[in-house]
C-alpha cells in the first residue's frame, strides 16, 4: 500500500476515536478505551476489529498446530532429498537426471533455511504472548512419500542406470508426497508466511514430477 493509503487508513482510526469520545461525553457511553476499533481494510481487504489498546502496535498472532507441524515435518521431508540428490553427481549416469537433482539441491536448501528462521521466529515470539513456543517434533511414520532407510540404501549403493532408474522412481514418489502434505496444509494453516511456502512447494514440485515423468531410461 502506498503512503497515501497508510495515511488514509490512519486517519480513520483516529476520526473513529475522536467520534467514539464525543459519543461518550453526550450520551453517557462506554468510555473510547473499552471499546473496539474498525480499521478498514486494503482495496479487497476486509476490516479488522482492535482492542483499543492494539491501536498503533504490530499484534502477533500465534500459527496455528498445523502450520507447526507442516514445517517440522517439511523439514525433514526436505532434508531426505537433499541426501537424495547429493548422491546424483556420483552415482548417476544420465545428465538430465544429474540436472533435476542439482536443481532439486539448489531449490530445497534455501527452503530448509527458510523454515527455519520462521520457526526461530516463532520461538522468539511465543513466550512474550503467553505461548510456550515448543516446537512439534516431525513423525517420520505420517509423511507420504518418504523413502524407507532400505531404500536409501540401496540408493547409495546403486550406480549408472541402476542409480538413475531408482532416484527417478523415488524422487516422484518423494515430490508427491511433499504436494499431498502442501495441499493439506494451505486447507488447514492460517500463517501467511507459511502458506507462501506451501505454494511454492506446489508449484516447483509439480514442475519437476512432470520433468522426472519426462525422462526416458534404458
Amino acid at each position: 500500500m502506498d503512503e497515501g493509503g497508510v495515511g488514509m487508513r490512519v486517519a480513520l482510526v483516529v476520526f473513529a476515536v475522536a467520534v467514539l469520545g464525543v459519543l461518550a461525553g453526550c450520551t453517557g457511553a462506554p468510555a473510547p478505551d473499552a471499546l473496539p476499533v474498525i480499521v478498514p481494510g486494503g482495496p479487497g481487504e476486509a476490516a479488522r476489529t482492535l482492542d483499543p489498546g492494539d491501536v498503533g502496535t504490530d499484534r502477533w498472532v500465534a500459527p496455528s498446530e498445523a502450520d507447526l507441524v507442516y514445517v517440522a515435518s517439511m523439514i525433514v521431508h526436505h532434508r531426505q532429498a537433499l541426501d537424495m540428490s547429493a548422491l546424483a553427481p556420483t552415482r548417476a549416469s544420465d545428465e538430465t537426471v544429474k540436472g533435476l537433482a542439482a536443481r532439486i539441491h539448489d531449490t530445497q536448501g534455501p527452503e530448509i533455511g527458510a523454515m527455519e528462521q520462521w520457526q526461530r521466529q516463532f520461538a522468539e515470539n511465543a513466550p512474550a504472548h503467553g505461548h510456550n513456543g515448543k516446537l512439534p517434533d516431525a513423525d517420520h511414520g505420517s509423511m507420504p512419500g518418504m523413502a524407507s532407510a532400505e531404500e536409501m540404501t540401496a540408493l547409495a549403493a546403486a550406480s549408472g542406470a541402476d542409480f538413475d532408474r531408482r532416484f527417478v522412481r523415488l524422487m516422484i514418489a518423494h515430490h508427491e508426497g511433499a504436494l499431498t502434505m502442501a495441499v493439506d496444509l494451505l486447507s488447514k494453516g492460517t500463517d501467511v508466511r507459511v502458506e507462501e511456502m506451501a505454494n511454492d512447494v506446489v508449484a516447483s514440485q509439480s514442475d519437476e514430477i512432470a520433468r522426472l515423468k519426462a525422462i526416458r531410461l534404458p
